[in-house]
């Protein structure tokens, strides 16, 4: 039996959408170290204009509830591209495109306290 062309674009489509949604369901998380300093540098960096607490300063709220009509694509190209004419400068110098989903992700669900930088490794 031959399958007719338009079922198997069809089927194909389907294939792709959920592979795609499976992938981008949750950011994959940086090294436990890497996933320190980032949380350290939005608690730091974006806390001065966010607010520490993330409930607003010069830059909007960045709690759950403020983000969550937010779509995660846009603020993942604010945090990588920075938003020209304002204060929102790019990251895109120190953090990639999955870091700054990984970040985007914890935001919306209530970012973890900063446990500080990790200790510096020894260069022997």
């Amino acid at each position: 039996m031959k399958v007719p062309p338009l079922a198997a674009h069809v089927a194909v489509l389907i294939g792709a959408a959920l592979i795609s949604a499976l992938a981008s369901a949750a950011p994959q998380s940086p090294a436990p170290e890497r996933a320190r300093e980032l949380v350290h540098i939005v608690r730091q960096d974006c806390g001065s204009c966010h607010g520490l607490t993330f409930k607003g300063g010069l830059g909007p709220a960045l709690t759950p509830e403020a983000l969550a009509d937010k779509p995660a694509e846009g603020l993942v190209a604010t945090i990588v591209g920075g938003r020209p004419g304002t204060p929102m400068p790019p990251f895109q110098t120190i953090l990639s495109e999955a870091e700054a989903e990984w970040i985007v992700d914890q935001l919306m669900r209530g970012f973890p306290p900063d446990a500080g930088l990790p200790p510096a490794s020894d260069a022997r």
